[in-house]
């Protein structure tokens, strides 16, 4: 490892790169991997961000951004490409742990040291408190995810924060819903994502909706036109999800309920110091 590893936080503030730089390579890594035959998609925060920026005021008064405003790029790729990505974050000036690449490198890659803190490559799935498949969902969309999985992203959170209710809100006004992926909240997606067949997604997803509309209402920031908009798009989600029919498993898990602890608990990747 020839480059020291520094968590974005650990970075002075005086040494961090702006915004701006996060965008660009973000925007440069999706399109330089086209051109090597890869599929990188922006997720998260980031993900949201783009997909919104016509409501780029909406995250200033929202407050969502913060200092550091991004701390990484996380990105969804498929786990046919794991050599190829490491080779070409490689020639783009990363560099990685190799206890990181041998512990977590089927499921992720962490690369850092380049035009950004940190870079962070999710293969195939996203497992959180919940997993969210990446399969044939990559082509729907770029340069981000599709923005029901972006959605679904953050709601699949049990424990979700400010931050993560805001980045919904933002994604939510942005776009309608409806049953395709072009600038649209994808119901059939979100269905077909396991939300009919896995109770405890379903469970984790709808109650988070409703704390969003929740925060919305308490909301000194949205008008009263954004508050409906938010609103309407939500229960047009909570109906659509309510109305479809479930699985077998499904109803046995929700006659169970939350007795049961119904979520996975997320595995905090290791920071491997120097010496240890």
């Amino acid at each position: 490892m020839s480059k020291k590893f520094r968590l974005p936080w650990e970075i002075p503030i005086e040494e961090y790169p702006p915004p701006s730089v996060f965008i660009e390579e973000a925007l440069s890594c999706v399109s330089d991997a086209e051109g090597e035959g890869i599929i990188l998609r922006i997720m998260g925060g980031m993900g949201i961000y783009l997909h919104s920026l016509e409501y780029k005021q909406l995250w200033e008064k929202l407050a969502r951004l913060g200092e550091r405003v991004f701390t990484d790029i996380d990105f969804a790729s498929y786990g046919k490409f794991r050599e190829k990505i490491l080779k070409f974050f490689k020639r783009r000036g990363y560099d990685f742990d190799p206890r990181l690449m041998h512990h977590y490198g089927l499921k992720r890659h962490i690369y850092f040291g380049g035009r950004v803190p940190m870079v962070e490559v999710f293969f195939d799935k996203l497992e959180m408190n919940h997993t969210i498949s990446f399969s044939k969902r990559l082509e729907a969309d770029s340069p981000t995810l599709p923005p029901s999985e972006l959605l679904l992203q953050k709601m699949q959170i049990v424990k979700i924060n400010e931050k993560d209710i805001k980045d919904a809100i933002v994604l939510l006004i942005a776009h309608d819903v409806g049953e395709t992926d072009k600038e649209t909240i994808n119901l059939k997606a979100l269905a077909h994502a396991g939300l009919t067949s896995d109770w405890g997604f379903y469970y984790t997803v709808t109650t988070n909706l409703q704390r969003v509309k929740e925060f919305v209402g308490n909301s000194t920031i949205l008008n009263e036109d954004q508050k409906a908009i938010i609103n309407g798009r939500i229960d047009k989600i909570l109906k659509y999800l309510d109305e479809q029919p479930k699985s077998l498993g499904w109803k046995l898990r929700a006659s169970i309920g939350t007795k049961k602890k119904w979520y996975n608990d997320v595995e905090e990747w290791t920071y491997f110091r120097e010496g240890t």
